[in-house]
């Protein structure tokens, strides 16, 4: 686009054209997304024999998740864990962008199309505004 066009933009299409290139930056790090898990990863230590802090068996690794509302348990091996943790934190970057993004096209749908006039509510004419 010529620069001279450019400067007869109103700022709302220049806002509007903004919030779409963001929105499309974002479409883009969504596409380059890895495997997703939900649930969390953490250590377990069993106490072995003799009582003591330094007797610890572990750490054995153990995924919990919701499913159908119950929480399930998934003892992991160390590999596994390193494995399953990237993809929990791809989900919650995926969950990150997905709100960025239905925020923006909030935004973005509300500036670029016309909408119906706006009332004053009762209480804003009955407090004299």
């Amino acid at each position: 686009m010529p620069r001279e066009e450019k400067s007869k933009r109103k700022p709302a299409d220049r806002a509007v054209e903004r919030l779409r290139r963001r929105f499309e930056r974002l479409a883009r790090r969504l596409g380059e997304t890895r495997w997703v898990l939900l649930g969390t990863i953490r250590p377990r230590w069993i106490p072995g024999r003799g009582g003591g802090p330094e007797k610890r068996l572990g750490p054995y690794w153990q995924w919990t998740f919701k499913e159908r509302g119950t929480t399930v348990t998934v003892n992991l091996s160390a590999a596994q864990a390193k494995a399953f943790e990237r993809a929990i934190r791809e989900q919650r970057k995926v969950e990150t962008l997905l709100a960025e993004m239905r925020l923006l096209s909030r935004q973005f749908l509300e500036a670029s199309i016309p909408g119906v006039k706006r009332r004053n509510s009762k209480r804003k004419r009955a407090l004299g505004a």
